[in-house]
C-alpha cells in the first residue's frame, strides 16, 4: 500500500502526505448482489486513520482536524468505509479518496467575514415589511364596540 496523498488546495498549499504506516486497513462483506463471488470476496474497505498520533499534520492543523471532524471521529480515530463497487482494489481507492477529500476540506481556513452595515434600502424594506405584517396582525383581531 502507497502513501496517502492529500492535493494542494487552500489550507495545505504544498498538499500532505500520509505515512502508509499509520494507516489502517479493514476488509469485510459488502452488502447487495455479487453474483458468483458474494461468499468469497471481501470487497467492503474500511480505512482508519489516528489523527491523534499522525506525522503528517502539524500541531495547528491536528487541532483543526479535531475541532471541524469531532462528529466523525471515535475517539481521535478517523474511519472511512467504501463499498460501492465490486472490486476491492477500486473500493480501496474510493476510500482513499474519499480520507483525502476529508483531511483537505477539514483543513480549509474559516472566511473573514468583513462587518458591513445594511444599506438604506434594506432598511427601509424591513421596516416596510415589520409595517404590513402589523397591519395583518390588527386586521385578525376582533372589533371593538364602539
Amino acid at each position: 500500500m502507497d502513501d496517502l496523498q492529500v492535493p494542494p488546495g487552500p489550507g495545505v498549499p504544498r498538499g500532505l502526505r500520509v505515512p502508509a504506516g499509520e494507516l489502517v486497513e479493514q476488509f469485510s462483506h459488502a452488502s447487495g448482489p455479487g453474483g458468483q463471488g458474494v461468499n468469497t470476496a471481501d470487497s467492503r474497505v474500511q480505512l482508519a486513520l489516528d489523527l491523534g498520533t499522525t506525522t503528517a499534520l502539524s500541531d495547528a492543523q491536528r487541532e483543526l482536524v479535531l475541532d471541524r471532524l469531532s462528529g466523525r471521529l471515535s475517539g481521535t480515530v478517523l474511519t472511512v468505509s467504501a463499498a460501492e463497487h465490486r472490486s476491492q482494489r477500486r473500493n480501496r481507492t474510493a476510500a482513499r479518496q474519499r480520507l483525502a477529500a476529508l483531511l483537505r476540506d477539514a483543513l480549509v481556513p474559516a472566511p473573514v467575514r468583513r462587518p458591513t452595515r445594511p444599506t438604506t434600502g434594506s432598511r427601509r424594506r424591513r421596516i416596510e415589511g415589520k409595517r404590513r405584517r402589523s397591519e395583518t396582525k390588527q386586521n385578525r383581531r376582533r372589533p371593538q364596540p364602539e
